[in-house]
């Protein structure tokens, strides 16, 4: 079988940076050859006028649209394309970059990588990139939920024009992209300048791998007042308690009875596990942030995938990324776990070892009724 062809989105606020990242990343010395399709919002295509290539490097301009939604079948069809004239010698390249407009939101080029047949036994998503502008990021996030999607798939949250922002500005901005997701590094990114490894080869969709590179990942950071695992929440605890899970979703309506447009300051559905939490909640009411689940014990595998094909019936839009490692009944070995809206992957990993297996998955979405999904999933572990 072929080696499978790494694919790098770029995405990120309009007048962020994205076309000078790419345009530093093709005129590294990296020995790499790269096919880019850039996409292009409106009919003139303006950013590959300003790409510097050579003779290797193949750059296709989608000029019709929006690759996250209305020409998503010709993304694939590129993809596909791209692959057969590899095939047949007549494209020579290692790795494909696709650069998305700055309105887009990045969920749908990510499924295109799941739902498509062809495509999935080509290419394997390396990782999501996302720049962001530190001088008109606040802004930008306040007045796009685009922007915010954008933040919430990244595998790494590249900042630009540091140099000329206000620290104040910069910092604040920082700590807010923390809390949409606490899991992608936030790095400085002036000019398009950073190290060629924190963009390529990061293994943003390969869990296994990601845990290789930083066994530390998925490391739960709780609130200073609750550091014990979900299945043990006394009456008390600001993360909430346990309670039976009640399969039926109404709508928008999580179990604490309000709708998820009119969530209060303390609603419990939106306490978040990370420790930028307590001191970025009251300050920021952005529709996407990130929660984890954690268990000791272990799946049964039928609850399980039932429980998440009911509950991507119900939220599937709303949730941009979720992954984690899984501690399943009938295997002595790590189940990898991830998904993008509707879509869902398993492969089994490594075996345990001598690590003391658990369950732990982020999940990253748009106001997600918290509380109802970590009470479900707990209802899926074994007696």
């Amino acid at each position: 079988m072929d080696k499978m062809i790494p694919v790098t989105i770029i995405t990120g606020f309009l007048g962020a940076g994205k076309t000078t990242l790419l345009n530093r990343i093709l005129k590294e010395e990296h020995g790499q050859k790269i096919a880019v399709i850039e996409n292009e919002f409106g009919e003139e295509a303006i950013d590959s006028d300003l790409l510097v290539t050579n003779e290797d490097e193949e750059i296709i301009t989608m000029s019709n649209g929006c690759i996250c939604c209305t020409i998503r079948g010709d993304l694939a069809e590129n993809l596909i394309k791209l692959a057969e004239r590899r095939e047949r010698g007549e494209a020579n390249f290692d790795r494909v970059i696709i650069e998305t407009t700055g309105v887009a939101d990045p969920g749908p080029v990510a499924q295109t990588f799941f739902m498509d047949e062809a495509v999935s036994e080509k290419y394997m998503v390396d990782g999501i990139i996302t720049v962001v502008d530190a001088i008109n990021g606040t802004r930008t996030l306040n007045e796009s939920e685009e922007a915010q999607s954008q933040v919430g798939f990244a595998d790494r949250l590249l900042l630009s024009k540091v140099d000329i922002a206000d620290k104040e500005v910069v910092q604040d901005l920082t700590d807010r992209l923390h809390h949409i997701n606490p899991r992608a590094p936030i790095i400085e990114c002036n000019m398009g300048n950073i190290d060629i490894n924190e963009v390529l080869d990061i293994h943003g969709f390969n869990l296994d791998a990601a845990l290789e590179l930083d066994p530390d990942f998925l490391k739960e950071e709780a609130p200073e007042c609750c550091e014990h695992d979900h299945h043990d929440h006394e009456e008390g605890c600001c993360c909430g308690r346990h309670h039976d899970h009640d399969h039926h979703h109404d709508d928008d309506h999580c179990t604490c009875g309000h709708h998820h447009d009119e969530h209060e300051e303390g609603c419990s559905c939106h306490d978040h596990h990370d420790h930028h939490a307590h001191s970025t909640k009251a300050r920021y009411d952005d529709e996407i942030s990130a929660f984890m689940f954690h268990s000791d014990k272990p799946f049964d595998p039928a609850r399980l995938d039932s429980y998440m094909r009911s509950l991507t019936g119900v939220y599937g839009p709303d949730m941009l990324r979720y992954k984690g490692v899984l501690y399943m009944t009938g295997t002595n070995r790590k189940m990898i776990f991830q998904g993008v809206h509707m879509l869902m992957a398993a492969d089994l990993g490594k075996p345990w070892g001598d690590e003391k297996p658990s369950s732990k998955i982020v999940f990253i979405g748009r106001r997600l009724p918290k509380k109802s999904i970590i009470q479900g999933l707990e209802t899926c572990l074994a007696e």
